[in-house]
This record gives C-alpha cells, sequence and structure tokens, in this order.
C-alpha cells in the first residue's frame, strides 16, 4: 500500500466521486407505487396511464463497439499549445474507446497533466496507523440506520430503487445517504448498460507511461495536524446529505434515459449535445454535503477547497505552458464547458481558447 491509497482512504469521505452529472428533470418526479407488507412494488410501466405510456419517448440505446470521444479543446499563447481533454462518467459499458488521436497528442507533448485533486499529506507509516481508525467511517453516526435518517416519502422511493437494483443487502441501510447513494448509482448504471469512466483516465496514464512522458499533479497537498481526530468527528458528526440522496434517487428515477444519451454523446464526440448537459446539481448537492458539514467547515485544511484547487491547477497549467512546447492536460468535461469554468480563466488572461468542432 503506497501513501497515496492511505491518503485516499483517509479522505475517502471527502473524495466522493460526482457520479451522475444529471441534469435536472423537467418536473419533480412522482413518488414510485409503493406495496402493501408482503407484496411486490408494482410496476411503474403498469400502474401509469396507457396514455401516458404511449407517449414515452423510446429508450435510448447505448451505443457500443470503437468510439473516439470528444475532441481536444486546444489553449495557446505563442508557439506553445496546451490540449485540454474533458472525461466524463458514466459512459457506455460495451464502448471501446478509440484513443488514437489521443495518443498521438501526448507522444508529442512534454507532460502531461492529471486532474486536480487535494492530497492528504500523512505520511506513510503514520498512514498505516490511521487504518484501524477508518473501520465504520461509512456508517451513521449511533447506529442509525436510513429509515432513521431519511424522510418517509425519500425512504419509499429509496426501497422501491434498492429492490430494482441491489436487491437484499441489510448492510447497506446502516450507511450514511451519500454512500447508499453512490453504491445505488453504480448498479443503476450496471443494469443500463453503463460504467464509470475510470477506465479513460487509466488509459492516458498508461499511454503517457508507454511514451515516457512526464506524469504531474494539478492541485495542491494538505498537511493535516490531527487525522485521527478529523475521521473520529467525522464518524461521529451529522452530516445533512439527504440533498444528494435525493438527487441520484431523481437520477435513476427519472434520469436514466438521458444519462445514456449523454453517455452517447461523448462516446460519439457530439459537442453539440455534450453542451446541453447540466452536469453539476447532483454533484453540487452532494459536494456540499461535505464541505458545508460541521466537521469540515471548522477544519482549516479543508476551507474553501474548490477555490483552492482552481487555482492550484490555474498556476500549474499556466507553468506548464510556459514551460513546454506542447502539454496535455485532463479535466472533467463540466470544468471545461462551463462559462465561468477553468478554461474560462485562461482565456480571460490572454490565452486563447479553440473548441473542438
Amino acid at each position: 500500500m503506497d501513501r497515496h491509497t492511505v491518503c485516499a482512504l483517509t479522505l475517502s469521505f471527502l473524495a466522493l466521486p460526482a457520479l451522475a452529472q444529471s441534469a435536472a428533470p423537467a418536473s419533480a418526479p412522482a413518488a414510485p407505487a409503493v406495496a402493501p407488507p408482503g407484496q411486490a412494488a408494482p410496476d411503474a410501466a403498469v400502474t401509469a396511464p396507457a396514455a401516458a405510456a404511449e407517449e414515452a419517448p423510446p429508450v435510448t440505446v447505448v451505443v457500443e463497439g470503437r468510439r473516439p470521444g470528444p475532441g481536444v479543446w486546444k489553449v495557446t499563447k505563442g508557439d506553445h499549445v496546451l490540449y485540454v481533454f474533458g472525461t466524463y462518467s458514466p459512459l457506455p459499458q460495451k464502448m471501446e474507446w478509440d484513443s488514437s488521436r489521443i495518443e498521438r497528442l501526448v507522444a508529442h507533448s512534454q507532460e502531461v497533466l492529471m486532474p486536480p485533486s487535494a492530497n492528504a499529506h500523512v505520511g506513510f507509516f503514520r498512514g498505516l496507523t490511521l487504518l484501524p481508525n477508518l473501520i465504520g467511517i461509512k456508517k451513521n453516526p449511533d447506529g442509525a440506520t436510513l429509515h432513521d435518517v431519511l424522510p418517509a416519502d425519500v425512504y419509499a422511493r429509496w426501497s422501491t430503487l434498492k429492490a430494482k437494483y441491489i436487491g437484499e443487502d441489510g448492510g447497506i441501510e446502516r450507511e450514511r445517504p451519500m454512500f447508499a447513494s453512490e453504491a445505488l448509482m453504480r448498479a443503476g448504471w450496471k443494469k443500463n448498460g453503463l460504467v464509470g469512466g475510470g477506465i479513460v483516465l487509466g488509459k492516458i496514464e498508461e499511454i503517457a507511461k508507454k511514451n515516457k512522458v512526464k506524469l504531474s499533479r494539478s492541485g495542491y497537498e494538505m498537511d493535516l495536524e490531527d487525522p485521527r481526530k478529523l475521521i473520529k468527528d467525522f464518524k461521529a458528526a451529522q452530516v445533512d446529505d439527504v440533498a444528494c440522496f435525493t438527487k441520484t434517487l431523481d437520477s435513476l428515477d427519472a434520469d436514466i434515459d438521458t444519462m445514456r444519451a449523454r453517455a452517447n454523446a461523448w462516446a460519439n464526440g457530439n459537442i453539440a449535445e455534450i453542451r446541453k448537459v447540466n452536469y453539476r446539481e447532483r454533484e453540487d448537492a452532494c459536494d456540499n454535503a461535505i464541505l458545508n458539514s460541521a466537521v469540515i467547515k471548522n477544519n482549516a485544511d479543508f476551507r474553501q477547497t474548490p477555490e483552492r484547487l482552481r487555482e492550484a491547477w490555474l498556476k500549474t497549467a499556466e507553468k506548464s505552458l510556459a514551460d513546454n512546447a506542447s502539454t496535455f492536460a485532463i479535466l472533467q468535461i463540466r470544468d471545461i464547458i462551463d462559462p465561468k469554468g477553468y478554461l474560462a480563466d485562461l482565456q480571460a488572461k490572454g490565452y486563447t481558447v479553440e473548441s473542438p468542432k
């Protein structure tokens, strides 16, 4: 186990991936039917009026086979260039990403900037001593269950979707809503032909190592003064993560077909469709559940994490642009296409930014 693994475990509660990246539903989804005790829950398609069923749009088929993914954004100043590639999750499970174009760009670059991340510096041996403290970090405080901490209507929706995508799993009922919702989301993806986008990031790392191109971090490190106390405080703290949990249910309950369409848009490199996506609603709800919790807000190491990550990336990107003839960078696609995102900051500083067609 290396230092990065220990740090990732230590900060597992902070580094939850923003999984759904879903747009807001056009209207609030109706609560699913809940069966009386001892009876199976009725299928939504059966209980819906016939007219509504006839008007329902066809299910989007998730693409398969070799797909190019999106093109790269090009940031230039003088004769130096920064190629920026946008990652997305979820992606089509049976897609084979055609990385040939990216391999050429990486091979001709002097440096690859990994996505920005905040890493906790605790030291290897000190990190090993922290591992026992991490046991139970995903659980609700005081042995509470999801039934205890969720509003009744939200728990009813959870029960229906859990039965559909996860099945019997008593242990998950004791997890904090944010962790339970992550497990539900991944199970929902799998049953709908989708998978997390980490495979793309891994492939780019492999390409860089194969071509002996320098891999660089683009975030910052935190020196935690008392990580053991931080973990203890988090395990005992209540976290207002119901909004994160509810947005996850919305995504699976009302937005799964749109999720497939977004995955297809990334796979096919359809920039026009990619730009239509609202990436932030669930992400913001889940991020805020952590960053606004008392244990984090009262810890100086974690204050203004998003702002510090952005500043660190911009500083690293500008240095790479100055030092290298060609640099390749990876960002979440939401941070690229956002009119107030990372590339907008570079453009405001005088860099030329070109979008793929």
